[in-house]
């Protein structure tokens, strides 16, 4: 796991990662189908209980973070999904719901939430984040475009046909390219084939780390190697 300067990631060009990459993406297809099978990434306890809520990319739900989040648990957090099903975009009422399940976690455990968001999930952890700092005690995002061309990656055709609004202007007016104010963690890959690296990384103000992993898009949180790196970062913020 490294931590490169935010200006290195695929800066060579704007667009979204090459059709290659993108059809290597669909060899990892197994790994999530089969997640909620697999036993959990076993490290000494460092939990101690605190409330994460793991919230899913597009055309995913929460069986494709199974591995993750059942990884979470064995390491002694309280995890939660996002309990909405298929993640097909972002829609007022799903976010208003996952806005409803972080205030509610973070009232009855008495501490702010981790809030870990693969891919567009890691946008709305951004928004939330910014609507209520005070209930987040850290944002984690995998492979989240949530700086640059919106357009720089190969999902967005699929998102504005599933959705009544373009990519580029979702239902919520907060920018998830602005670093919420509290500490925030941007996982990215140059071997992503889904969004540009440029993308996920971000610019040196959107975030307070950005660390870079060797895994494709569709492995952020379904790959054992991809799950010890989020759980690292955990106990290094988390202690």
């Amino acid at each position: 796991m490294t931590e490169p300067v935010a200006a290195d990631p695929g800066k060579t060009g704007s667009g979204a990662p090459p059709r290659w990459r993108w059809a290597l993406e669909f060899l990892a297809l197994p790994k999530i189908h089969v997640a909620p099978l697999r036993a959990p990434v076993r490290v000494p306890a460092f939990g101690r209980g605190r409330p994460v809520i793991v919230i899913p990319g597009m055309m995913s739900s929460d069986r494709a973070t199974a591995l993750l989040r059942h990884s979470l648990t064995a390491a002694g957090f309280d995890v939660h999904g996002w309990g909405q099903g298929m993640n097909t975009g972002a829609r007022t009422a799903q976010i208003a719901r996952l806005e409803e399940r972080l205030m509610a976690l973070a009232s009855r455990s008495g501490e702010p939430v981790v809030l870990i968001g693969w891919s567009l999930g890691g946008l709305f952890a951004r928004v939330l984040a910014q609507r209520h700092p005070a209930a987040c005690a850290l944002v984690v995002t995998l492979g989240s475009p949530f700086s640059g061309d919106r357009r720089a990656n190969n999902a967005w055709r699929l998102y504005e046909a599933l959705n009544d609004h373009k990519v580029d202007a979702p239902p919520y007016a907060e920018d998830p390219g602005v670093k919420p104010p509290v500490r925030t963690i941007a996982v990215w890959s140059p071997r992503d084939g889904i969004v540009a690296p440029h993308c996920a990384a971000g610019e040196a103000a959107q975030s307070d780390r950005v660390i870079e992993v060797p895994y494709k898009h569709f492995e952020l949180a379904a790959a054992r190697g991809a799950v010890v790196a989020v759980l690292d970062i955990l106990r290094e913020e988390l202690g």
